[in-house]
């Protein structure tokens, strides 16, 4: 289960920027990367999913609660920008999700029963290796 929402696109901000790294003379002359800034605290989305986002501790929420995802696998711009806010969704996605909580359960009667046996097994050895102490 999780909790429902929805991205406004006036919401996120794209920024173009030059990629980092190998490439040639394209990574120097083209912004084909794609920096992403989100501000949790002024968006729409629901009150419960902004707190749980902002105390996900992930290292690309500042502590001003702006997500900011930097994308440049790709050479194409759209991509980059497709890219960008898939990660944003799926990390919004993972502060959404309810977790189910964990009902505690208690050992079946035949399982205490075969340790217990167990136990006793063990002891009876163990108390064949004890002499009289003579």
């Amino acid at each position: 289960m999780s909790i429902p929402f929805t991205l406004s696109p006036d919401e996120i901000e794209f920024t173009a920027i030059r990629a980092q790294g190998a490439g040639g003379q394209n990574v120097n002359k083209v912004s084909n990367a794609v920096h992403l800034r989100f501000d949790i605290k002024n968006s729409s989305l629901p009150e419960i999913l902004r707190e749980r986002l902002l105390a996900l501790g992930d290292q690309r929420i500042s502590k001003d609660g702006v997500v900011v995802i930097k994308a440049q696998e790709f050479r194409s711009l759209e991509k980059n920008r497709a890219e960008a806010l898939q990660r944003l969704e799926l990390l919004i996605a993972s502060a959404a999700k309810v977790e189910k909580k964990r009902r505690p359960t208690r050992p079946t009667h035949g399982s205490v029963k075969r340790r217990l046996e167990a136990k006793g097994r063990r002891s009876a050895i163990k108390a064949d290796r004890r002499g009289d102490g003579d």
